[in-house]
């Protein structure tokens, strides 16, 4: 049995997924898509190692203890470059997790054939006539490469070691002198890249289920300023002591936001020790973390918000702030409530020393078989 380490490619931007979630975080089932697709190809074969690359190495080794998660890099050479320092193996298996549906078949054909070249690649075959510049090609000398690849280790790492960037690991063990030998491929491991792709492979839905988040700021009062909710001034005076801008309604659906989608607090995002924050507009900070839930696979079902002051009374701007939020996140205005209420004069609220928040909120999957 041939000793061979598993890399997955999972750190991309998903520039041209075009959808807000990235795409390696769509879920099938409730697995996302780069767990789909790693416990596909590892099923077939007992890998040496199973090594993952990321942009978010913390959140993905939530998901699977039994792989080793690593930090991509800038592109996807850099990214396998990484992977490389954790592979001892004499081959190395390299796939892009965005190829969810690889088949068993195809991998035991490319290790079928390690003794025959220094790279195994599957390719498929051109049918329709192909153009470059309004001039005809000849579609049987041209090649759609795919993935998995399989490599000689040693060969794969020498050859990155050049400037020269790579787009799969054939053009760079080509570019060392090593021979490759190619393999009929598969349309079923066609690449998601473009989210019309999604249509053209039996992937399954993701699962219905339901995230609750909750948050909780406070705030002292003792600044001169503008006192912000959701963004909306309701007192042009009482503000409160705070970093940003001191909007505690903000603070508290932003931290319920991040909560529901396992994806840390607003202090890890934003930290008030960054002077990039100073005096920062909160309901901004409170947009992006949202734009990083939805990148993560997520979006809202509701949110419930509780504002306890015992002052300033707020029955005037709670529909206001409700606009405001909604337009702020893009979402329909029923899905955002707002309701206030006192301590009855009991403790520091009471006191009118300050306000808190609750916020509470639902999350659920993103349905791609909607688009």
């Amino acid at each position: 049995m041939a000793d061979i380490s598993l890399i997955m490619l999972a750190a991309g931007d998903s520039t041209r997924f075009n959808l807000g979630v990235k795409k390696q975080f769509l879920r099938l089932g409730n697995d996302p898509l780069w767990l789909y697709a790693t416990k596909n190809l590892s099923s077939f074969y007992p890998f040496k190692k199973i090594i993952v690359t990321s942009s978010n190495v913390s959140y993905m080794k939530k998901f699977a203890k039994n792989y080793e998660i690593v930090a991509g890099g800038n592109s996807r050479m850099q990214s396998l470059k990484k992977a490389l320092k954790f592979v001892e193996s004499e081959f190395v298996m390299v796939s892009d997790v965005a190829r969810v549906l690889v088949s068993k078949n195809l991998l035991d054909r490319l290790i079928e054939n390690t003794h025959n070249a220094d790279c195994i690649t599957p390719a498929l075959k051109v049918a329709d006539t192909t153009l470059f510049e309004n001039k005809a090609l000849k579609r049987e000398k041209i090649k759609l490469i795919q993935t998995p690849q399989l490599s000689r280790t040693a060969l794969l790492k020498k050859a990155l070691e050049s400037k020269k960037e790579f787009t799969d690991d054939s053009t760079a063990i080509a570019f060392a002198g090593g021979k490759i030998w190619y393999i009929e491929g598969e349309e079923s491991a066609k690449k998601i890249t473009f989210k019309e792709d999604l249509k053209k492979l039996d992937l399954p839905a993701p699962s219905t289920e339901i995230f609750t988040g909750n948050g909780f700021d406070v705030h002292e009062f003792g600044q001169k300023r503008a006192l912000l909710l959701g963004g909306v001034k309701v007192h042009s005076s009482m503000g409160v002591k705070a970093h940003s801008d001191g909007d505690v309604l903000a603070h508290s659906l932003t931290d319920a936001l991040l909560g529901a989608a396992s994806l840390g607090d607003i202090g890890e995002h934003f930290p008030d020790t960054d002077m990039k924050y100073k005096n920062a507009d909160s309901m901004q900070l409170l947009k992006e973390a949202y734009l990083k839930v939805k990148e993560y696979g997520f979006e809202l079902v509701n949110a419930d918000i509780s504002v306890i002051a015992q002052a300033p009374k707020l029955k005037e701007f709670k529909e206001k702030i409700a606009q405001n939020i909604a337009k702020t996140l893009n979402v329909e205005e029923f899905r955002i409530n707002i309701k206030a209420t006192t301590t009855e004069k009991l403790g520091f609220i009471g006191r009118k020393e300050g306000l808190a928040v609750l916020s509470s909120v639902n999350l659920k999957y993103f349905d791609w078989t909607k688009i």
